[in-house]
């Protein structure tokens, strides 16, 4: 019984990290502001250029970054957004440039046991306050799941996947980090909020 108890409380545990991503997803994507002339340009920009819509309704056309990765795969950082719960959420997309199907690489995940044994995921990924002189890990839940997306296999010749990760947050006088995942170069990211 106690086995069952615990299975369920598992799932419960899951189906709630996955409920509060999509909906810091769907924050981050509301833009707020009321300026609603800001996400018309980012779609007549997005049109213009020829490059597929972003995933990220309400950001605008640029990235705050572009991080290359092996074999034709590019990670475009589209916000950096601070929450008052003490933690950076990274948001982006995950593209693959090349022509032919790709398996993403299991370096993303990082080399900790811990998170490994959790699947393929961004578990990986760094975020540094060169400032500050200290190194941010992705943030975990109480069973060692990182708060990242998971579950990543293949991406076909130009597809793209939305892509999250979740950090402790810097001190509020730090705004630039530079974000380092393993296998792709390194990006400076300004935080916002």
């Amino acid at each position: 019984m106690s086995m069952r108890f615990t299975a369920k409380a598992r799932k419960g545990m899951v189906a709630l990290t996955v409920a509060a991503g999509l909906a810091m997803g769907v924050a981050a994507c509301g833009g707020g502001g009321g300026d609603d002339e800001k996400p018309e340009h980012s779609a007549t920009a997005s049109r213009t250029t020829g490059s597929d819509p972003s995933t990220q309704e309400g950001q605008s056309g640029q990235p705050l970054a572009e991080l290359k990765g092996s074999d034709g795969l590019l990670l475009q950082i589209t916000s950096a957004q601070r929450d008052s719960g003490g933690f950076v959420t990274v948001n982006g997309t995950l593209k693959n440039d090349g022509g032919k199907d790709l398996l993403i690489p299991a370096a993303l995940s990082g080399n900790e046991t811990e998170i490994t044994k959790n699947g393929p995921s961004l578990g990986g990924a760094t975020l540094i306050d060169s400032k500050g002189k200290k190194r941010y890990y992705v943030l975990r839940d109480t069973e060692g799941r990182p708060l990242t997306t998971t579950g990543l296999g293949t991406l076909k010749g130009g597809q793209s996947l939305p892509v999250f990760m979740q950090f402790p947050s810097p001190p509020e006088d730090t705004t630039e980090v530079t974000l380092q995942m393993p296998t792709f170069s390194s990006a400076t990211i300004k935080i916002s909020g």
